[in-house]
């Protein structure tokens, strides 16, 4: 079965979601007053991510039948570790919200008078958090503009 075709019918949802997540959550950090968008920031994270990891899926299916030795080689291996980080860096962040969600996490905030119940609320966290957003972001446009290349420069899979 040739997977070639369901790569590029994969990939925009996860990158809108991402985005919009990544945009979202600069504006819930820095905007004052804060606007309570953390229920539509984690469902679009985890939207995302699971999409994501469904376009990279894809994208390793399809690339399983092209030329080893290919002229475009270089950008694809730029398209893929760029695909692979951003699920990583998405990934991270979703792991970090379920972690701080976490009871033992919960008493040592009471512990230590941390009063955010979100990570998305913690001050502490707003820096690295908006750095995650901003780095995230970045990743998407990379992906996207090495696997832009793919097709419309070198005709990767078109036809």
């Amino acid at each position: 079965m040739n997977f070639t075709h369901l790569h590029p019918a994969t990939v925009h949802f996860p990158i809108a979601f991402l985005l919009l997540a990544s945009a979202l959550t600069l504006i819930h950090l820095f905007r004052r007053p804060a606007l309570n968008l953390k229920p539509t920031i984690w469902m679009l994270l985890l939207l995302g991510w699971i999409g994501g990891g469904v376009a990279v899926l894809t994208g390793l299916l399809a690339q399983a039948y092209l030329p080893p030795q290919a002229p475009y080689r270089t950008v694809l291996n730029f398209h893929i570790w760029s695909g692979l980080a951003t699920l990583v860096l998405y990934g991270f962040w979703l792991y970090r919200g379920w972690l701080y969600r976490s009871a033992r996490a919960r008493q040592q905030r009471r512990r230590t008078g941390v009063a955010a119940e979100d990570l998305l609320d913690d001050d502490a966290a707003r820096w690295w958090i908006a750095l995650l957003a901003i780095v995230g972001a970045l990743l998407i446009v990379a992906t996207g503009w090495f696997g832009g290349r793919l097709v419309y420069e070198f005709g990767v899979n078109v036809g």
